[in-house]
C-alpha cells in the first residue's frame, strides 16, 4: 500500500515538474510554472518521508527545516546580480550529494555482501540494503557501474561548480588558465577514471572508487579553470546539465524513479540550452568545454581612434529628437541595479509616441535569461522585449541605440577580426544605428577582457558613469 501511494505521488510530482519546465519557456507563464515546481517538490518530499524506508523522522525534519531556513535567507538577500554564482553554488551541492550517495551505496553493498557470506539474519536490513540483498550478480555489477558514474559526474560537477562560482563572484581569475600539459592532463585523468572503472567492476574494492573520485575532482577543477569569462553563461548551463545527470545516476543507484525522471529533465534541458547558447555564440560545444581547444589564434586587430564622451544633456537631446530607440541591456545594468530607471526612461519615451524596444542577446549577462528577468521585474512590457534574431535587421532604420553595460554581445570584432576570441559569434549590430550611446563605468575592457571597436566608432558616444546614476541624471531632461 505504501509503495503504491509513493509511486502514485511520484508520478503526479513528475507531471508537475514537466509542467513547470514547460511553463518556464514563456515570461507570462513563468510565475505559474514556479508554483508547479514548488508543489511537485513538496509532494515528492512528503511521499518520500512517509513511504517505504521511512525513518529517522526527527533528523529528517531538522535537516529539512535547516535547509529551508538557509534557502529563505539566500532567496531574500541575494541580489539578481549574484544569481549566476548562486546557481553555480547550488549545482556544486547536487554534485556533492551524488558523491556521498554513491559512496554510501558502495558501503551498503560491501556490508550486505559480508552479512550474506557470514549467513547473518537479513530480516532487519533497511529498505535499500534489502533491495541489494535480493539482487543477482549481474544486477550488482550494473549497480556498481551506476554508482561509479554517479560519483564521477557528481565529483566533476562539484569542483567545476565551485570554480565557476569563484569566477562569477570575482574570487577566481576569470581568464582561461591551464596547468602545464593543458588538455593532456584532462585526458590522462579521464584515462585513469576509465581504468578505475574496469578495476572496480572486477574487484568491487574501495580504492579504485577513491582513485576515480580524485581524478574526477581534478577534471572538474581544471576543465572550468581553462574556460574564460566570455563563456561562463554556457558553463553555468552545462553544469546545470551535469547536476541533472548526477541526480539521474543517484536515482538509478537508489531505485528511485522520480530522481531518474527529474534528473533526466534537468540534464537534457541543460544540454539543449547549452547547445542553443553555443549556437548563438557560433561556438562548438566541445571547444567551449575544452577551454577554447581548436579556437582562433594569432594577434588581434589593433583598434584605432579614441573614445568620445558625452554628457546627459547630449544624450537627452538625441533622445528627444529621435523617433525610434533600441535599448541593449547587459550585465552592467544588473550590477548598477538600473532596471527601474531604464523602465522609467522607456515609459517617458513611449508616452511621447516614440518606438522603443529592447534587443536581448541569448548570452547577455552571466546567466541565460538574466536580462529578461530583470526587465520583467521592472515591469517592462513583454511585447517590446525582442530576441536578437527578431530585431537585428532593424538597426539601420533606428535613430538611437543605447547600450547599457554590454561588451561582447555588441562587439563588431566578432565579424571583422578572425583572431578575436569571439570571432564568428552573432552579435547585435547596434553600430548600424544613426547614433549609439554606451553607458559604461570607464574605459576598461570588462569581464571578458576583450577590446570593443564599437566604442571608437564615429557614431558612438560614451556615456560614462554608473548606469543608474547616469540614467537618473538623464530622466529629468526627457521632455
Amino acid at each position: 500500500m505504501e509503495f503504491g501511494f509513493t509511486t502514485a505521488a511520484y508520478v503526479v510530482a513528475a507531471v508537475l515538474f514537466i509542467l513547470s519546465l514547460g511553463g518556464l519557456s514563456g515570461q507570462e507563464s513563468a510565475k505559474r510554472a514556479v508554483w508547479y515546481g514548488i508543489a511537485g517538490m513538496a509532494l515528492a518530499v512528503c511521499a518520500t518521508l512517509i513511504g517505504p524506508g521511512a525513518g529517522l523522522w526527527l533528523l529528517s525534519i531538522v535537516l529539512i527545516a535547516l535547509g529551508g531556513v538557509i534557502g529563505y535567507q539566500l532567496a531574500t538577500k541575494v541580489q539578481m546580480t549574484q544569481m549566476p554564482e548562486l546557481v553555480a553554488a547550488m549545482h556544486s551541492l547536487v554534485g556533492l550529494a551524488a558523491v556521498f550517495v554513491g559512496f554510501i551505496a558502495h558501503f551498503e553493498m560491501v556490508r550486505v555482501a559480508g552479512m550474506i557470506a557470514q549467513g547473518a539474519d537479513l530480516s532487519e536490513l533497511g529498505t535499500f540494503a534489502a533491495l541489494i540483498a535480493k539482487k543477482t550478480t549481474v544486477e550488482l555489477n550494473i549497480l556498481r557501474v551506476e554508482l561509479f558514474l554517479g560519483i564521477f559526474i557528481g565529483a566533476v560537477t562539484f569542483t567545476g561548480s565551485v570554480i565557476a562560482y569563484g569566477k562569477l563572484a570575482g574570487k577566481v581569475d576569470t581568464a582561461a588558465t591551464k596547468l602545464p600539459g593543458g588538455h593532456m592532463l584532462n585526458a590522462a585523468a579521464a584515462g585513469v577514471s576509465l581504468l578505475a572503472l574496469i578495476w572496480y567492476f572486477n574487484t568491487g574494492g574501495f580504492f579504485p572508487l577513491f582513485l576515480m573520485t580524485l581524478a574526477a575532482l581534478f577534471i572538474g577543477y581544471h576543465l572550468i579553470m581553462g574556460i574564460g569569462g566570455a563563456d561562463m553563461p554556457v558553463v553555468v548551463s552545462m553544469l546545470n546539465s551535469y547536476s541533472g545527470w548526477a541526480a539521474a545516476a543517484i536515482g538509478f543507484s537508489l531505485g528511485n524513479d522520480l530522481l531518474i525522471v527529474v534528473g533526466a529533465l534537468v540534464g537534457s534541458s541543460g544540454a539543449i540550452l547549452s547547445y542553443i547558447m553555443c549556437k548563438a555564440m557560433n561556438r562548438s560545444f566541445v571547444s567551449v568545454i575544452l577551454g577554447g581547444f581548436g579556437g582562433p589564434a594569432g594577434e588581434q586587430m589593433a583598434v584605432e581612434g579614441e573614445q568620445v564622451a558625452i554628457d546627459a544633456d547630449g544624450v537627452a537631446t538625441a533622445l528627444n529628437e529621435a523617433d525610434s530607440v533600441i535599448i541593449i541591456p547587459g550585465y552592467g545594468m544588473a550590477v548598477a541595479q538600473a532596471q527601474q530607471a531604464v523602465s522609467e526612461l522607456v515609459r517617458k519615451l513611449r508616452a511621447r509616441g516614440k518606438n522603443v524596444r529592447f534587443a536581448i542577446h541569448p548570452v547577455a549577462g552571466r546567466l541565460p535569461g538574466h536580462m529578461n528577468v530583470l526587465l520583467a521585474e521592472a515591469k517592462v512590457p513583454y511585447d517590446i522585449v525582442l530576441e536578437m534574431d527578431e530585431i537585428n535587421d532593424d538597426f539601420p532604420d533606428t535613430d538611437v541605440a543605447i547600450v547599457i553595460g554590454s561588451n561582447d554581445i555588441v562587439n563588431p570584432a566578432a565579424q571583422d577580426d578572425p583572431n578575436s576570441p569571439i570571432a564568428g559569434m552573432p552579435v547585435l549590430e547596434c553600430w548600424k544605428a544613426k547614433q549609439v550611446f554606451v553607458s559604461k563605468r570607464g574605459q576598461g575592457t570588462g569581464y571578458s577582457g576583450i577590446e570593443n571597436p564599437l566604442f571608437f566608432k564615429e557614431n558612438t558616444r560614451m556615456f560614462y558613469g554608473d548606469a543608474k546614476a547616469s540614467l537618473d541624471a538623464l530622466l529629468p531632461k526627457i521632455d
